[in-house]
C-alpha cells in the first residue's frame, strides 16, 4: 500500500498571531474543517490541507490546497511537525505547517463546515487518529 503525502495547516486566526516560546506556548484560535462523510474518516474534524500533486513541494502544495479549500492566500507558513500513520486501509504522511499570516476570508469553498476553535476547546472535536500528534504538540 502506497503512503499518501498530505500537507495540512494549523491556521491561526489573524488577530491571534502565533506566540511560540517556552513560557507562553501557542495561544489563540485555529481553523479546523469537517471531513465530508463520503471520504476516509468522514465526519471527523481536521486541520485543512490535502494531497500533494506529483512533483509538487510541500509549501507549494499547502498554498494551493488552502486556496482551493478555503479561498485564502498564505503569506507566512513554517514547518511544524511530520507524522507517518498507518490506518488499516490507508497509509499517510502528514506534513504539517503553521500558517501565521494569510489574506482573504476563510470559507468552506467545497461546502465543508469550518470553525475557529480555541485551543482549550479543541478536545471537544473528534479528529482522525493521525492528528493526535498534532494536537499533543499544540497543547503541550
Amino acid at each position: 500500500m502506497k503512503r499518501v503525502h498530505v500537507v495540512a495547516a494549523v491556521i491561526y486566526e489573524p488577530q491571534n498571531r502565533v506566540i511560540n516560546n517556552a513560557e507562553a506556548g501557542f495561544v489563540g484560535r485555529v481553523l479546523i474543517s469537517c471531513r465530508p462523510t463520503h471520504v476516509h474518516k468522514g465526519g471527523f474534524w481536521e486541520f485543512p490541507g490535502g494531497k500533494l500533486e506529483i512533483g509538487e513541494n510541500a509549501r507549494a502544495g499547502l498554498v494551493r490546497e488552502l486556496y482551493e479549500e478555503l479561498d485564502i492566500e498564505v503569506t507566512e507558513a513554517t514547518p511544524f511537525i511530520q507524522i507517518s500513520h498507518d490506518y488499516p486501509d490507508k497509509k499517510v504522511f502528514l506534513d504539517v505547517w503553521i500558517v501565521s499570516s494569510f489574506t482573504g476570508e476563510a470559507r468552506g469553498v467545497e461546502g465543508q463546515k469550518i470553525s475557529w476553535v480555541a485551543l482549550n476547546e479543541i478536545s471537544n472535536y473528534s479528529f482522525p487518529e493521525a492528528n493526535q500528534s498534532i494536537l499533543d504538540k499544540l497543547l503541550s
